[in-house]
């Protein structure tokens, strides 16, 4: 019997709440995994509902070709007329920092000063004396090979003492660097069908790993994720997020066809509000749900595949 619902993924563990919501409610769905995986381009889709759950952090566990993979086999299915919830434009926003970036100066919501680059010193030429500064992935995930830098010739000598940071795609990003008060951390809203899920401030000690998956940074106990924080990261529900953030969220999703989606931002010490990443493959929080509105948020996600 055909499914009704495929669900492409590449990350086994941060899938099972959602495995578990499914088979709960008796949904006939299939799973394409994506690590080891073909299709055919001529062929029909078997299902009327595919949802993307893959992550650009996926080079970071030995998985790279996961990725490329995804990004041509949702194309396929847009093309081929079935329905696709994070589809080709939802990913290729979350593989292109400045892509975001791009968009957010579009809509006109606050965000880093950002530069894309292959060459550090025509970047450098361009960004001036702006430090310090952060250098990052364009294909970003996981907070993975992201580093402070204070100068140009520090810039120059980590890239040259470290040329594994151009993998996968051989493109940085120079970004404006924001200091955060560390007792408040960052805050990351979630977005399902374009209406807020829930808020929650993220206490990451100034690491840059703010993965929410419990598999990743668990309540207790050591997590198992690839890019591990020094100290634990720490996550409050945020009841009282503003509704300027709301509202900004809200656009971001909108315009980038995210249908559901992280989006991460920090207070600045003049207190704007600077809008840096965006996440389509959301590792939803329990915990958090639970305190917020006291809801499990793998159900919610389920009462939106089923609708």
């Amino acid at each position: 019997m055909p499914p009704d619902l495929v669900v492409l993924f590449e990350h086994p563990e941060w899938q099972k709440p959602l495995w578990a919501a499914l088979e709960r409610r008796n949904v006939n769905y299939a799973k394409f995994d994506l690590k080891q995986a073909a299709f055919n381009p001529a062929a029909a889709p078997t299902a009327p509902l595919y949802f993307n759950q893959a992550s650009p952090s996926a080079y970071v566990r030995g998985n790279t070709r996961a990725v490329p993979l995804c990004l041509s086999y949702l194309r396929t299915l847009e093309l081929a007329g079935a329905r696709v919830l994070n589809g080709s434009a939802a990913f290729s926003l979350e593989l292109s920092k400045s892509a975001q970036a791009a968009l957010k100066h579009k809509l006109g919501i606050p965000h880093p000063r950002t530069l894309a680059f292959n060459d550090i010193d025509a970047a450098l030429d361009l960004w001036g004396d702006h430090f310090p500064a952060l250098i990052k992935p364009e294909q970003g995930g996981s907070g993975a090979r992201m580093f402070l830098v204070n100068n140009p010739a520090e810039a120059r000598r980590l890239l040259r003492e470290q040329p594994s940071l151009w993998f996968p795609d051989n493109l940085l990003l120079l970004q404006e660097y924001f200091p955060v008060d560390p007792a408040n951390g960052i805050v990351r809203m979630e977005f399902l069908g374009g209406q807020l899920l829930y808020a929650m401030r993220v206490v990451s000690h100034g690491a840059f790993n703010l993965c929410p998956s419990e598999v990743c940074n668990p309540v207790s106990g050591e997590g198992h994720c690839e890019v591990k924080p020094a100290k634990p990261v720490e996550f409050y529900a945020y009841k009282q997020v503003p509704a300027q953030a709301v509202a900004y969220g809200q656009l971001i999703v909108q315009a980038g066809q995210l249908d559901v989606a992280g989006i991460e931002y920090l207070e600045a010490p003049d207190g704007r509000l600077i809008f840096y990443d965006v996440n389509a493959n959301s590792n939803l929080r329990a915990p958090i749900a639970r305190d917020y509105g006291g809801f499990d948020p793998f159900e919610r996600v389920v009462d939106f595949l089923t609708q």
